[in-house]
């Protein structure tokens, strides 16, 4: 994991808080700055309540990219997606991990502490950070996400057929 000078912006739910704790402190042992935005115990609480203030991070510059847990990352994702500009993306694994960054250009990794063993997350988590966004073909798809792009009317091809 390369560290860098922006911060990357933590956040979880009950579920996920002992996984994000786990992830906090490696990433400051390679030299990451963090925001933590909790939660900071086992207590039960609302996913969205730290999905918002991660993807506000990102969005805002306050943060390079965001990592949510919670117990499958899939509510961790549908909260930050409701963000303009968010690519929040729940991995499995490395392969993953590293196609979301190239081809998507995810800036927010969700992880499910329910489904996922630590070391995978390490590694994922080190392959996202790491993989450049590569750009080229991806950025007409990447454009067709943004809420400022006005499509025109889908190809023929993508037209649902009439009977």
């Amino acid at each position: 994991m390369n560290p860098a000078e922006t911060p990357i912006a933590l956040g979880a739910d009950h579920a996920g808080a002992a996984l994000k704790d786990s992830l906090r402190a490696a990433l400051e042992a390679a030299g990451h700055p963090v925001l933590d935005f909790g939660t900071h115990g086992t207590q039960s609480c609302d996913y969205a309540d730290f999905a918002h203030p991660v993807a506000e991070a990102v969005t805002g510059g306050q943060a390079r990219f965001g990592v949510l847990v919670c117990g499958s990352g899939i509510g961790m994702s549908i909260a930050a997606n409701r963000h303009p500009a968010i690519r929040a993306v729940v991995v499995h694994n490395t392969t993953e991990a590293r196609l979301t960054r190239a081809h998507n250009d995810a800036n927010i990794a969700c992880f499910g502490a329910r489904t996922i063993g630590h070391e995978v997350v390490l590694d994922a988590l080190s392959a996202f950070l790491t993989t450049p966004y590569e750009g080229g073909r991806h950025d007409r798809r990447i454009a067709k996400l943004m809420p400022s792009v006005t499509s025109a009317a889908p190809s023929a091809s993508a037209r649902p057929q009439e009977a």
